[in-house]
């Protein structure tokens, strides 16, 4: 059975781009366009692992690392981060609140498949 992803990002473009890179690998990908519909897809979906940007309207990644690490049926859920915001303290604030890797955009797609492959394959 595949593996599923789900990626959280409000830009069309970066949704797609990173459901080519994974699917190429084999892997189920669900897109959402900000945390809040994550948050909806998730009871649903049984996903294997969550992409997330951070700047996202309604519900921003910050705020859905946040629920998605309160619930215990997804607290061990790997998260990895995909954003734009690459200061320290954007990166240390990510991963102090549950994420498991941070990417900053541009990213290569290898860079992204490495990642994944640490938590799932």
């Amino acid at each position: 059975m595949k593996k599923v992803i789900l990626v959280a990002d409000d830009s069309p473009t970066i949704r797609k781009f990173v459901t080519f890179s994974l699917a190429a690998k084999g892997f189920k990908i669900i897109s959402a366009t900000d945390g809040m519909e994550a948050l909806e897809l998730l009871p649903s979906s049984n996903v294997d692992l969550i992409i997330t940007d951070l700047n996202m309207p309604n519900v921003d990644g910050f705020e859905l690392i946040q629920a998605v690490r309160e619930n215990d049926a997804y607290v061990d859920v790997p998260i990895i981060i995909l954003s734009s915001l690459g200061s320290e303290k954007d990166i240390e604030r990510g991963l102090s609140i549950g994420a498991n890797s941070y990417l900053v955009k541009p990213f290569d797609p290898k860079k992204i498949n490495y990642e994944v492959s640490k938590y799932i394959s």
